[in-house]
């Protein structure tokens, strides 16, 4: 994976690609903000949906059928980057991802997608993946509350890495790192979110947790993706909540795993410190984000059904995946 910071370096990105008609794919939020990026207006989708809805992803690969382009780039969020990537899977187009906030998407080639009607989430795979291009700049106006849940995504990405099958040396180094650098700098971007160095720090740990990343997913991704699919609520603020009970329901089958990523957040308790982080951010319950509770049974299933529940250090069944709902409920 190429990685650059700074807008600046995004012409000498593409030409080294040899990418000269790029599409933007974005959301509504950076409609009409000025950016500098040289493309025309007909190279600029805005139609990217909360969890990368497939009618979104329909459009952006119609559109970059219609504008020729050939290559793509993602600005924003995982939605936008979710849609760029299924689009690049659907085109062959290469992909460069500037992220907005901290989700980590940019890292994989695989993506989710969310059916409203089925009030699932579901995945693809097979994009092409090639740069990331950071521009801290494009964060400092991130809410407090989205700055919070991606951030700590991103560090269910680092604690999940470290006790999965798929870890390796190199994605614990990674986990390790962005853990350290979440833990540390998110409490200063939370109490000033213009705190450009704090941004910095924060977005390096996202791409350290993104990288770990490719280890693979377990229990809390799960959780989150089933309630992401239910609700259509936000994806960081839900891997936010599930987490912590996450961390200590696998306590005895991830010990030592749970104990390093303790060491590296710098505290002695690695769920407290999440829970904690988590509030700070003013995210505290599922009920706040649009969960019925009525509706738990049937996420707990969908999500013991998941992958990452299968990949879980800790057998999982569905009444155990309801018992953890109800604990942040």
């Amino acid at each position: 994976m190429i990685v650059r910071w700074g807008l600046d370096e995004l012409p000498g990105l593409l030409s080294e690609l040899g990418i000269s008609a790029p599409l933007l794919v974005s959301t509504g939020r950076w409609r009409g903000v000025e950016l500098p990026l040289a493309l025309p207006e007909g190279r600029r989708f805005h139609g990217a949906a909360g969890h990368a809805q497939r009618a979104g992803i329909d459009s952006a690969i119609a559109a970059a059928t219609s504008a020729g382009a050939d290559g793509l780039i993602a600005l924003g969020g995982g939605s936008a980057i979710d849609t760029a990537k299924a689009t690049s899977a659907g085109t062959g187009l290469r992909l460069i991802s500037i992220p907005t906030t901290y989700s980590g998407a940019e890292w994989t080639t695989f993506y989710g997608s969310r059916d409203p009607e089925r009030r699932t989430k579901e995945g693809g795979g097979g994009a092409l993946t090639v740069a990331v291009l950071c521009e801290p700049l494009l964060t400092l106006d991130l809410p407090a509350g989205e700055s919070a849940g991606t951030a700590l995504n991103a560090l269910d990405h680092c604690a999940e890495a470290l006790y999965v099958a798929g870890r390796t040396d190199e994605s614990d180094a990674d986990a390790l790192a962005g853990a350290r650098l979440i833990s540390e700098w998110l409490p200063a971007v939370l109490a000033d979110g213009h705190d450009l160095e704090a941004r910095t720090q924060l977005l390096l740990g996202s791409l350290h947790a993104g990288a770990s990343l490719r280890a693979g997913f377990a229990l809390a991704h799960a959780l989150a993706q089933a309630l992401g699919g239910w609700t259509g609520g936000p994806h960081g603020a839900f891997n936010a909540l599930c987490l912590p009970p996450v961390l200590r329901f696998n306590a005895e089958a991830a010990a030592a795993a749970i104990g390093r990523l303790a060491v590296a957040m710098g505290v002695a308790d690695a769920a407290a410190r999440a829970e904690e982080l988590a509030r700070l951010g003013g995210i505290e319950r599922l009920r706040d984000h649009g969960v019925a509770e009525a509706d738990l049974p049937a996420i707990a299933a969908a999500a013991a059904g998941r992958h990452g529940a299968r990949a879980n250090p800790r057998p999982v069944t569905a009444a155990a995946a309801e018992a953890l709902l109800r604990t942040i409920w």
